[in-house]
């Protein structure tokens, strides 16, 4: 399965990092923006709550101070939104531990972000709707209640009356957080309608680019956010963009942001409602398009055709568009200039074989194997796990067409497929180790349906698979410790016996996995 930054979700892979020249985030950089809210809330606390507490986990509060600058509610809303969203987290661990002087003080501190939010966003935006009013009001009441509640119970010391009034504070914090979800999705509505109508009534290049800019950034919050942008024409206004030719210089730009929107279900209805799939369709088709551009529409193309969104098997306005996508997908992965192009259109091809079977007799047309297993040599193209993840499920996929098999043995691919029996991760991160089993998996998984074919199956055991199967089988290491890897594996075996009908071999690797599960 596939995810791309900052949670676009694909369906083969996990992409951290692979899109450097697209889109980078300066961690370290957000993180020293966030120390200037680290100080606000010190002097309310000393005032209200007693001195600051001793306790070895005094170090870990959340202090907020500063803020964003004038004029920027949307960052102010998001950080003290963040701090806000901790605290109640941590109040709640507090509670749960009966911390009651813990409790009462990160009450003070999460009634003095509340205070400021309200305050500070009142100050730099329009007029607030009267809703907003009624629910600052709910939620300003419920954190004083929340002080006064957790305040008596630092005078409580019967048991029995803290474990009732336990139940008081959990109630009242819960309330306090429906609120503040409340007024927050109310106030980021309120920014995302703003900065849409800003790009859907821009005619300059400049101000475009600095909206959708912000439009993307908040893509990157999470699917919450990507819901309202969708919700409140997010989608109709970037294709808008993609659909002016004076706007050419910003469509890799909008296009990145409609990959990130349509990662949940509202984006993918709202982009059907637009015609979206024949404006991604023109953009691949059109060579005039720089690389970059055609390889941020295959982004979105892999996007709205992951299985993990149910909504894209309704799509039908891709089916009219798919052979034209298909098409342009096999070309920009033959002339990919970098390994990142590559990625993306491989990736769009390799959900477009989940998305219907018909791509795959397409791909086959289109000399689309020889396309892949070249690629596969040029380390300029496929460099990473991630890619070889596409490329296997790709032809995992089209091995189960009987054509597939001769057009595999004529371009050698079997001693490549089973060299990705052997991949390993470089720098040992979750990712790139869950990305490697994948990789060994689909590779058995390969063999062992083509295998069907007997000059298949005669390659594979000359090339002595047997030996290799036998070793995953046996070393949990070798398979990055992967019961999906160990599964495919003996499946393929006994795939292999099935054609070449040597019981032995096959009885010694059952007995390898036995020995392994033993031991």
């Amino acid at each position: 399965m596939m995810a791309l930054p900052g949670g676009r979700h694909l369906d083969s892979i996990t992409l951290p990092g692979q899109r450097l020249h697209l889109m980078q985030v300066d961690s370290v950089q957000r993180w020293m923006e966030d120390l200037k809210l680290m100080t606000e809330c010190e002097c309310m606390c000393i005032l209200q709550a007693k001195p600051i507490s001793l306790e070895e986990d005094a170090q870990g509060d959340l202090i907020l101070a500063g803020g964003p600058g004038p004029g920027d509610p949307l960052q102010l809303l998001l950080r003290r939104g963040w701090v806000i969203s901790t605290e109640l987290r941590r109040i709640g661990q507090k509670l749960a531990q009966d911390r009651w002087a813990r409790v009462h003080s990160m009450s003070v501190r999460l009634t003095c972000h509340a205070r400021s939010m309200v305050s500070e966003y009142s100050a730099v935006s329009r007029n607030s709707s009267k809703e907003m009013g009624q629910i600052e009001k709910l939620l300003m009441e419920k954190c004083s209640e929340l002080l006064a509640v957790t305040e008596r119970c630092l005078q409580v010391e019967n048991e029995h009356v803290l474990k009732s009034m336990k139940a008081c504070v959990s109630e009242t914090l819960s309330m306090l957080g429906q609120h503040f979800g409340q007024l927050l999705e109310l106030a980021l509505t309120r920014e995302v309608q703003a900065l849409v109508r800003k790009i859907d009534a821009s005619d300059n290049i400049y101000t475009t680019e600095s909206t959708t800019g912000n439009l993307f950034s908040l893509t990157q919050e999470g699917a919450p956010l990507c819901r309202i942008i969708a919700k409140e024409g997010g989608v109709v206004a970037l294709f808008k963009v993609c659909r002016q030719d004076t706007f050419r210089c910003l469509y890799p730009q909008a296009l990145r942001t409609l990959a990130s929107i349509c990662c949940v279900e509202e984006g993918v209805h709202q982009l059907e409602k637009v015609d979206g799939v024949l404006c991604l369709a023109d953009i691949l088709t059109d060579d005039s398009h720089s690389e970059a551009t055609r390889a941020e529409a295959a982004a979105v193309v892999a996007q709205v055709t992951s299985p993990h969104l149910p909504v894209t098997q309704h799509l039908s306005s891709f089916m009219e568009s798919m052979e034209e996508i298909v098409t342009a997908l096999v070309k920009l992965c033959q002339e990919a200039s970098s390994g990142e192009v590559f990625l993306l259109a491989s990736a769009a091809l390799a959900n477009i074989t989940f998305f219907d079977t018909m791509a795959c007799e397409m791909l086959l047309q289109l000399n689309a194997i020889r396309v892949l297993l070249e690629a596969c040599s040029d380390k300029q193209r496929v460099d990473t796990p991630y890619t070889r993840d596409q490329v296997v499920t790709i032809l995992a996929n089209m091995s189960v067409l009987e054509q597939c098999a001769s057009d595999i043995i004529q371009e050698n691919g079997v001693q490549l497929i089973m060299g990705m029996l052997s991949e390993k991760p470089r720098s040992g991160t979750p990712a790139e180790v869950a990305a490697c089993e994948r990789v060994q998996q689909k590779a058995a998984v390969t063999l062992a349906r083509l295998s069907r074919d007997p000059d298949v199956a005669r390659e594979a055991v000359r090339l002595s698979c047997m030996s290799r199967l036998i070793e995953l089988c046996r070393s949990p290491s070798e398979r990055n410790s992967s019961d999906a890897v160990l599964v495919a594996c003996l499946a393929m075996g006994i795939q292999l016996q099935v054609k070449k009908t040597k019981i032995s071999a096959l009885l010694w690797l059952l007995f390898w996995y036995v020995q392994g599960c033993s031991a």
